[in-house]
């Protein structure tokens, strides 16, 4: 259940940073996700800590 919450969160993030649809914030966390080799919650966790992708490159 927490796990939800924290992917949720995650995407409700990507949704209003990059004015994106909840199913495409859904398939960018997937994507990062599958590249990183990472578990999708744990990829949520960090980018809610964070406010970074794992996996991407920030200025």
């Amino acid at each position: 259940m927490a796990s939800r919450d924290l992917i949720g969160q995650a995407k409700g993030i990507l949704m209003e940073r990059h004015k994106i649809s909840e199913h495409e914030a859904f398939l960018l966390l997937t994507k990062v996700s599958s590249k990183t080799n990472t578990k999708l919650r744990e990829v949520a966790e960090e980018f809610v800590s964070t406010g970074a992708l794992p996996g991407t490159v920030t200025d």
